[in-house]
């Protein structure tokens, strides 16, 4: 393993089972709080992301007319995104979720107010390019910080482990709600109006990174005994990966998932204005109406995980995923196309949950950052590959393509799904709770 590990706190147990302190008597409880700092970070992050995530597309839309300068821009976001998730595992593990979360979110501040600059001094499209290139960047780093506090909160849950991350979940499903119908108002009025939201939500997000710093709870800063080498890091944690077959499956269906989850977010300006005559801000209705879904799917993966087991569950969300990008790809009415969106939404959700959880479990606590960049990576590697498709396909076939990955991913369910369920128990069973159970 890595010699940089995100080790749990040294705590003290008071005489009631669940309940930690500092000292005699009953006082509040610091791991609760430590636990709800963490979200709330995970929350104004989460936002801005979203935000940024669904609307640059829109804007290089807007301002190119083109599809293929759409699918272009994508692409020019996602390369920089994965080369950033590759050196930035071994520097959470070096110096501390909490201490990156921080220097992300200033960094994103002063990006935005950049951006917000260069557009008001006419800087136009190559300005909203840059910024989302610069942003994705941000994003990708302080959101492995917060993986990896919240694989901590899961490590001491224990066998309620799926309920940190169903509630971690929830929280990046409520920020996809959010943040595209913010993102969509602030578009109509303005480019700028749009930055400058994205401003406020990052020092919010700088505020809470502020807080959470100081908390005696958070893990460990990880002391570094070796130079700093992100090639040769990200090969151990590909190297995690290649020996936990269970981890490998896992990382494949959600690759796949991505894959297409990437070609309908890019594509979905191109169809909805294009094909469906509708208005720009329809398609931050149908991500927010997505989003909804999303968040009830999260509610009942955790109760399907308390009875069913992950399997189960994650067999579920992927059959309901490859049935709702046919249908989106089949879809001639904006009726059908968005129930096809959120239902898409809704399986990726409760899968989540499960790689989550079992990605928890089957990762190691010792250098675990690292490993979980390999893994983010990997699934993260085919939006590039979904913006090339868009670029690629003519303006009118867009749901042909949505179709021929549709099909990919049908193959790929059973491919992975049969070697996950050879390996089952290598992930739903969980160690004893080093934490009182999470609500």
């Amino acid at each position: 393993m890595l010699e940089h590990p995100i080790t749990t706190p040294t705590t003290t147990h008071h005489s009631l089972p669940g309940r930690w302190t500092t000292g005699a008597g009953s006082g509040p409880d610091p791991e609760r709080d430590w636990r709800l700092r963490c979200y709330v970070l995970r929350a104004s992050d989460g936002l801005g992301s979203a935000a940024v995530m669904y609307f640059v597309p829109l804007m290089i839309l807007t301002l190119t007319n083109s599809a293929a300068w759409t699918g272009i821009s994508f692409v020019a976001e996602w390369v920089p995104r994965l080369i950033t998730i590759g050196s930035s595992g071994p520097i959470v593990d070096r110096y501390s979720p909490q201490a990156v979360a921080l220097v992300t979110s200033v960094l994103r501040v002063a990006v935005t107010v950049a951006a917000l600059i260069g557009l008001m001094a006419g800087g136009g499209g190559i300005v909203a390019l840059l910024f989302g290139v610069a942003v994705g960047m941000l994003a990708e780093v302080s959101f492995l910080a917060s993986e990896s506090l919240g694989a901590e909160a899961s490590r001491r849950a224990g066998p309620k482990a799926h309920h940190v991350q169903s509630t971690m979940t929830g929280i990046d499903q409520l920020a996809l709600l959010v943040g595209p119908l913010l993102g969509g108002a602030l578009l109509l009025l303005s480019p700028a109006m749009f930055l400058g939201g994205i401003t406020v939500v990052s020092c919010v997000t700088t505020t809470a990174a502020w807080v959470l710093r100081d908390s005696p709870h958070n893990p460990l800063e990880a002391r570094a005994v070796e130079p700093f080498a992100p090639v040769a890091a990200v090969a151990r944690g590909l190297g995690t990966i290649r020996r936990t077959p269970a981890l490998a499956w896992l990382v494949g269906s959600l690759a796949m998932g991505n894959l297409v989850s990437g070609v309908l977010q890019v594509s979905a300006p191109i169809t909805v204005t294009r094909q469906l005559d509708q208005s720009s801000a329809t398609v931050g209705w149908i991500w927010s109406l997505a989003a909804c879904a999303a968040l009830l799917a999260v509610a009942a993966a955790r109760r399907a995980i308390d009875r069913h087991g992950l399997y189960p569950v994650g067999l579920v969300g992927a059959v309901l995923m490859c049935t709702a990008t046919i249908t989106a790809g089949l879809a001639t009415s904006l009726d059908v196309y968005a129930a096809s969106i959120a239902a898409m939404m809704a399986a990726e959700g409760a899968l989540t949950v499960v790689l989550r959880t079992a990605r928890a479990r089957l990762i190691p606590a010792d250098g675990f950052a690292t490993a979980l960049a390999a893994s983010v990576l990997l699934v993260l590697a085919p939006f590039p590959l979904a913006g090339v498709l868009v670029a690629a396909a003519p303006l009118d076939s867009m749901s042909h393509l949505v179709l021929a990955v549709a099909a990919a991913q049908v193959a790929a369910t059973v491919l992975c799904f049969r070697g996950l369920w050879k390996h089952r128990a290598d992930y739903e069973q969980a160690p004893a709770a080093t934490d009182t159970p999470t609500p």
